[in-house]
This record gives C-alpha cells, sequence and structure tokens, in this order.
C-alpha cells in the first residue's frame, strides 16, 4: 500500500507530540516531557477485571436495549465518569443522550393498484414505521436505480417533490461494463447490498418524496423471514415527516412497471394507487452515555472513543452476559478516559477533545450511533476528526491461523484516510507491538465486519475511523459469554493501544488528512 507520509516523517510527528512548552516565573521557556506511557500504564489488566465482572454480571441481567439490565449499564457507566473526573459531553450536565425507538409490530396495511388489493408479505412489506394515514393517488414517478451521484442521476429530468417514487436495486454500466459512478469494475454504494437502502432512500428524500418503493428482487424473501412478522424488530422512531417505505416483490412492481428488469429510464406512471397504513408500533426509550475531556488548544476537533453498551438480555431464562460483547470494549473506553482525566490533573490534558460515547441499541441494528450521527450528534460532525471504536477486545479467535495471540482485527483504518492507517501503525510499532492483523479489512470479506459495528455510522459521514475487534468464538451471542472467559492480558495490551493512537491524533499539530472521502 502507497503511504503518504514516510515512516520518519510520521515518527516525527508522534516523538513532537510526547513535548509541550510552559513559561516559568522568571519567563523563561522550557520543555516539558508529556509521556503518554504513564498514562497507559494506569490501564492495567486488574481494573480492567474487576469493572467487567461487575458490568458483565447477571445483576445486568444481559443489559437489553431498553431494559432494566440496560439502565443499570448507563447508571454504571456515569457513576464511573464521575469518579474519575470526566463531565457530561451535553452542556447540560446530563451524561445520558435519550434515544427514542420503536418496537415494531407488523403494520396493518390496505393495498390496491388499479382496484386490486395486493397482500402485506406475499406481495411487499414495510421497512419503516410510517404513521398512521390513508394515502390516494394517481400516479408515481419512476426513477430507475434512484441514484443521485454527480456521475449518474436518476432524478435529472424529473420532480419527485411530495410524490411517490419506485426505485429497483442495482446500478448503471457503461458499454465496456465498467460502473457509470466509479467509472471503473468496482461497484459504488448504490448497488452494495446493505448501503444502497440508505442511500437511495437519503437521495428520494432529498429530493422531497412522500413514499418510496423499492424493487430488490434478490432480498426480498429474506427481508420477509426477517422484517415482516410481528417479531419485536427495534428500529428509531419515525418521524412524522419521514416518508413510507415499502420493500415490493415482483408481482406488485410489474403492476407498475412491467419491463422494470430492462428499463432504467425515469418516467412518470399513471395509475391508481390508493394505502391505508396504520402503525401499530410501542415506543421505548433508551439512552447513549456520553462524557468529555475539553482539548487545551484545539477544543472544537473531536476524537470518538466508542462502544456499545448493550448485550442481548435474557432469552429462555439464560443471561446473555456479554462480556466480550461488548463488556470488553464498555471497559476498555471507561479505563481510557480514566487515563485521559489524570493527564488532565497533571496538566497534560490533550489538545484536541475527546468524546467517549457509549452506545445503545447496537445489537438491534446500530441505533445508538445512527441516532448520534444522523439524528442529534452532541458535537458537529464536520468537527470530528476520528472515531476508535472498541467492539470485542477480550477473547482470542480460534479461527486465526496464527499462533500469536497478541494481535487485534483492525478494520476500517484505510478506507478514508491513508494518514490514520499510517499513524495506527506507527504507534503501534513504538508503543504496543501488538500484530495488526488486516484480515477482515478486505473488501471481499464475507462477514462484512466493516458495516457491522458503530464506526460504521461515522464512516458513512466521511469521519475516518478504526474499529478493534478480536473476531467471534464459539461464545458469540451464547450465554456463555462470561468474564472469566475474557483473556484479560490481551484486554489490557488492546485498550492500551487505543489509548495511545487517541492520545497520537489529540496533540498532534495537524488534523488528519481525509484523502479518501467519498463525495455526497
Amino acid at each position: 500500500m502507497k503511504k503518504v507520509f514516510s515512516v520518519l516523517a510520521v515518527t516525527a510527528l508522534i516523538a513532537a507530540c510526547g513535548t509541550t512548552k510552559t513559561t516559568t516565573k522568571s519567563g523563561e521557556t522550557k520543555k516539558v516531557t508529556k509521556d503518554p506511557v504513564t498514562y497507559a500504564n494506569t490501564i492495567t489488566s486488574e481494573d480492567l477485571k474487576t469493572a467487567l465482572y461487575t458490568y458483565a454480571s447477571d445483576e445486568f441481567q444481559g443489559r437489553e436495549t431498553g431494559k432494566p439490565g440496560q439502565k443499570l449499564a448507563i447508571n454504571f457507566l456515569k457513576e464511573h465518569y464521575i469518579k474519575y473526573g470526566v463531565p457530561a459531553a451535553k452542556s447540560d450536565g446530563d451524561y445520558f443522550q435519550e434515544v427514542p425507538l420503536e418496537v415494531a409490530g407488523s403494520p396493518e396495511i390496505k393495498l390496491t393498484v388499479n382496484n386490486k388489493s395486493f397482500a402485506y408479505k406475499d406481495d411487499f412489506i414495510s421497512l419503516s414505521a410510517g404513521k398512521t394515514d390513508k394515502i390516494s393517488i394517481n400516479e408515481i414517478v419512476y426513477v430507475g436505480f434512484g441514484i443521485d451521484d454527480e456521475k449518474f442521476s436518476s432524478y435529472s429530468d424529473v420532480d419527485v417533490k411530495d410524490k411517490v417514487v419506485l426505485i429497483k436495486s442495482g446500478e448503471p454500466k457503461n458499454e465496456d461494463g465498467t460502473f457509470m459512478v466509479t467509472g471503473t469494475s468496482e461497484a459504488s454504494k448504490w448497488s452494495n447490498m446493505r448501503q444502497q437502502f440508505a442511500a437511495k432512500r437519503t437521495a428520494a428524500i432529498d429530493k422531497g418524496a412522500k413514499a418510496i418503493l423499492f424493487y430488490f428482487p434478490e432480498v426480498y424473501q429474506m427481508a420477509v423471514a426477517q422484517f415482516a412478522n410481528s417479531s419485536g424488530r427495534m428500529s428509531l422512531a419515525g418521524n412524522e415527516e419521514d416518508p413510507y417505505f415499502l420493500l415490493l416483490n415482483e408481482g406488485l412492481t410489474k403492476a407498475f412497471v412491467s419491463d422494470i428488469a430492462t428499463n432504467d429510464k425515469s418516467s412518470i406512471i399513471k395509475t391508481n394507487v390508493s394505502m391505508d397504513y396504520k402503525n401499530v408500533s410501542e415506543k421505548v426509550t433508551s439512552e447513549n452515555v456520553a462524557a468529555f475531556i475539553k482539548g487545551s488548544e484545539k477544543p472544537d476537533e473531536i476524537i470518538v472513543i466508542s462502544a456499545h453498551l448493550d448485550h442481548e438480555g435474557i432469552k429462555d431464562g439464560k443471561v446473555y452476559n456479554g462480556a466480550d460483547d461488548d463488556g470488553s470494549g464498555t471497559v476498555a473506553v471507561v479505563e481510557i478516559a480514566e487515563a485521559f482525566a489524570k493527564a488532565v490533573k497533571d496538566g497534560n490534558g490533550p489538545k484536541r477533545s475527546i468524546l467517549f460515547l457509549n452506545v445503545t441499541g447496537e445489537e438491534k441494528g446500530l441505533l445508538g450511533s445512527r441516532y448520534y450521527t444522523d439524528k442529534d450528534p452532541i458535537f458537529p460532525l464536520e468537527n470530528t476528526i476520528a472515531d476508535l471504536n472498541i467492539d470485542m477486545i477480550g477473547r482470542t479467535d480460534p479461527k486465526r491461523k496464527s499462533d500469536n495471540r497478541n494481535y487485534v482485527y483492525l478494520i476500517g483504518s484505510d478506507k478514508l484516510s491513508t494518514e490514520l492507517h499510517n499513524i495506527s501503525e506507527e504507534v503501534n510499532t513504538k508503543y504496543t507491538n501488538v500484530e495488526l492483523d488486516y484480515t477482515y479489512n478486505d473488501e471481499n470479506d464475507p462477514n462484512r465486519f466493516y458495516y457491522r459495528s458503530d464506526h460504521y455510522n461515522f464512516a458513512k459521514n466521511n469521519i475516518p475511523v478504526i474499529f478493534y475487534f478480536n473476531g467471534t468464538h464459539d461464545d458469540y451471542h451464547q450465554p456463555s459469554d462470561t468474564p472469566d472467559k475474557i483473556e484479560y492480558d490481551l484486554l489490557e495490551n488492546r485498550t492500551r493501544l487505543v489509548f495511545y493512537t487517541a492520545w497520537e491524533l489529540a496533540n498532534r499539530d495537524n488534523r488528519i488528512i481525509v484523502d479518501k472521502a467519498e463525495k455526497k
């Protein structure tokens, strides 16, 4: 991989962050060492173990989002931040950021097209908790692939404000087989299995659509199995202004556009559609926990250190303690916060601000982090330098081929900023010497871990990220994920690696460069 900065240059930058200048009473300027090792050494396996044995105990009932165990978890975190002298991030002094959620039942929907009735699940399902209402229209707008990009837009010849739009999956190609958006053989977010749902929905909303019909035949049956039943699926609470978002099967879609498989051209479709939608979702409230250390020189620039505080709760009478997932990441964030707080007390606080963000609802679909980035960022996203996300760092991957147990999987470090990746490597070489394994950073990784933890909600907003991960194991999402199985020496070393990386990002002279940002 081509590096933007040489090893010597990055090492010099890291070394420069080890000192600061102060002025004595006599007016003489001298250098005082700011040694991160002193503070990293306060992160110990003993402290991590003590915290985790409480946090992942049966008393916390598996920390399911919105349940009593999750309330115990957020108070545990608040008490520790107060104990360590780390203030709340919110200006009102509240450590809790309320995250409004909904638990969906199957909505009651009657849908007719040209007086023909279509059935829920057989012909369509709802992917959002729309408001109870009745809609009657005599036309829809077909926008082909539903893409709005500077290289290609499906909306260039149509106005969809306050209209119902029909979109299909995929993206266009040139005659030579390359993708029109990227100009290469590599597909863009507009046809990525996970990303295109959000990207196309967002584009339609930005254009003013009041309802979205999405034809994605490759995933329809899977989506029916996962979302169509009254299974208690949790989501962010719907806004009254949010559009309906329906996934259609082939039969219903062809009632609108019979040749949709080959027809990519945007057009107005005259048709009579009637929909009676009744929302039967249940409101739930959960919370993110956010603590904050203000930077001494660049307080408006923010480094986020995140982990999810929730887990699976109680199932069939068994507590899913989630010691590794993500008790390990949660106590790591708390210990890193304590280390930075001690540096502040010594007059060695970070130049940039640090947000310690424990998010809820990760197991329900990255909900807490999505609420923070998409709905209510406490600090402007344009001022957010990077997110260091910790999700499962207390165990080893039994499928890993190397015998070296002192490793960690890094995901995403080079996706948006070459400089972040290089700094991460150099910090590790200088301080911790953990084997950095990039197996799951591969674009073709079938596990798609890059999209499966909270860092992704920052990355999609062009904020550089690093996801620290030990891989899965037999106890993953099982009641057997208990604190006695954590390898605390590894948890200590990996936590220190995150601390050192955050220290460098917070204290270096210049903000890291985002050289691979995706244009909006």
